[in-house]
């Protein structure tokens, strides 16, 4: 066999590969969908699992929402300096950090820290026979394992999103204002002039879709783990890249679409 036929076989097995995982993925969407109609809704887990993805992910939110706003204040302020136009930092930074920084990268640390943590858990759950024995004892997995995961990202990525805008924003303000001198006035003045509320609205609406994709990626890793203590290492790395690919190529089509619906007259 010739290095073409090499290559092409290899990227045909690529591309069958993605496929079918895309596939797995919307399967396990739609059935975590219907499950959380059919069934009761497992309150307990629930609430442990906002706890854990809510809660426990604050400190990690506020602290990148705090310094994205004030780096990026802060390279603002360098460059409108040199054109006199110190007065637009404020609505600059706070457009920016609603409808790309906020949304994107609190969403790409839930991927790395409540992905992974999925994906880690519910393959060892599967490498240890535990989603067996649930069958076994006639509880749908997906029903029990999946749907709090699922309803506790979707729940809480926005309310984090939201934390990490105001963060931001506020921190913004404190660089530009207390540290370059900025009139105070003028900044707030712009920032509530030129931010629309349909700019916030797009940073939940993307905080929203970005917690369906990790939610059901970790999930859908880690419920196909293969078989041996390899896969748990291999599944939450292909859980947190998968999930971070996938959330940055759907913000450039969120981007054009949510622009075009709601900015379009």
């Amino acid at each position: 066999m010739g290095r073409a036929e090499y290559l092409t076989g290899k990227l045909g097995g690529l591309v069958l590969g993605s496929c079918q995982t895309a596939g797995g993925v919307f399967l396990l969407l739609g059935d975590t969908i219907r499950s959380m109609f059919r069934y009761k809704i497992r309150w307990d887990q629930l609430l442990e699992q906002m706890y854990f993805i809510g809660i426990r992910s604050q400190v990690v939110v506020l602290t990148t929402g705090a310094f994205t706003g004030a780096v990026f204040a802060a390279q603002v302020w360098f460059q409108f300096k040199r054109f006199g136009m110190e007065s637009a930092i404020g609505p600059t930074v706070s457009i920016a950090m609603c409808r790309e920084l906020g949304p994107v990268l609190c969403c790409l640390l839930l991927a790395g820290r409540v992905g992974a943590a999925m994906a880690a858990e519910l393959s060892s759950m599967k490498i240890t026979e535990q989603v067996d024995a649930l069958r076994a004892l006639g509880v749908y997995p997906v029903e029990y394992l999946v749907v709090p995961r699922f309803l506790a990202l979707v729940l809480s990525a926005p309310i984090l999103t939201a934390m990490a805008l105001v963060t931001g924003i506020g921190c913004g303000y404190f660089v530009a204002v207390k540290i370059f001198g900025v009139d105070g006035a003028y900044y707030w003045d712009n920032t509530v002039k030129f931010t629309d509320r349909k700019d916030v609205l797009i940073a939940l609406i993307k905080a929203l879709i970005f917690g369906v994709i990790i939610a059901t990626i970790a999930c859908h890793k880690g419920m196909n783990c293969p078989p041996g203590t390899a896969g748990v290492g291999k599944t939450t790395t292909e859980a947190v890249v998968n999930a971070s690919i996938t959330l940055l190529v759907v913000n450039f089509f969120l981007t054009v679409l949510l622009n075009a619906l709601l900015y379009s007259n």
